[in-house]
């Protein structure tokens, strides 16, 4: 299984947990999660992918809408609809941007362009995804647009991860290279906007996962294929 990960979800009850889990054959797994006891059971299969699941991330349901653009272009009903908290991505590149719920409805499908999708990230309505060419993309979570597209690194990304307090984006590559990444919304035009933070290089090292230490982002953890050890990076 690739992409493991809890989400909320909302009944007439409360809150509920429930954990998705991406598998080899395109299918998402959701499983109830009990607040007590053992009894996990599985609920939902997703269908969305034809080609193996390799990331899912997840975010609390946000009700920001500075521009008024969810809903257009997408498969939502209404905007309240249209509050994507999960996102699925496959070896074929494509994306698949769900609500989470008693149901899971899919919202979007973003497309692929040849290349691998090997890490995604979701933030305030904000996909990240990064790609077996070097690629970092953001799009609107509810509708697909894109919004940018950086040609981040030299070969493959292997990670992405997010600082959510903040809006830092960390990428690393088998390039060697770890980026920092500032993410933000325009709230005039609802733009999403991109700013380069920072790059270190580790050198002699095939960088595999890379992970912020904290949710503000001032550290952040790094290893390699042929690393026996984990490198801790700190701002000063």
């Amino acid at each position: 299984m690739e992409g493991v990960l809890s989400v909320m979800t909302g009944d007439s009850g409360g809150l509920a947990l429930a954990a998705s889990a991406g598998t080899w054959s395109g299918r998402v797994l959701v499983f109830d999660v009990p607040a007590k006891g053992p009894n996990i059971v599985l609920s939902e299969e997703l269908a969305g992918h034809l080609t193996s699941v390799t990331d899912i991330a997840s975010e609390h349901a946000q009700e920001q809408d500075p521009a008024g653009e969810k809903g257009k272009g997408s498969l939502c009903l209404s905007p309240q609809d249209c509050i994507a908290d999960m996102v699925t991505a496959d070896d074929s590149g494509l994306l698949c941007v769900w609500r989470s719920g008693p149901e899971f409805k899919l919202l979007t499908r973003i497309p692929g362009f040849g290349a691998p999708c090997t890490s995604v990230q979701l933030w305030q309505g904000i996909v990240a995804a990064g790609y077996g060419n070097g690629q970092l993309r953001l799009y609107e979570a509810s509708t697909g647009t894109l919004h940018a597209q950086i040609n981040a690194h030299a070969r493959a990304i292997c990670a992405l991860d997010l600082a959510p307090m903040v809006g830092k984006l960390l990428s690393a590559a088998e390039d060697t290279f770890v980026h920092i990444w500032k993410l933000n919304r325009n709230l005039k035009n609802g733009c999403i906007e991109v700013e380069h933070c920072h790059g270190e290089c580790v050198p002699d090292t095939q960088v595999c996962g890379a992970r912020f230490c904290d949710p503000s982002g001032s550290s952040l953890a790094v290893t390699g294929y042929d690393l026996a050890e984990i490198l801790r990076f700190s701002s000063v």
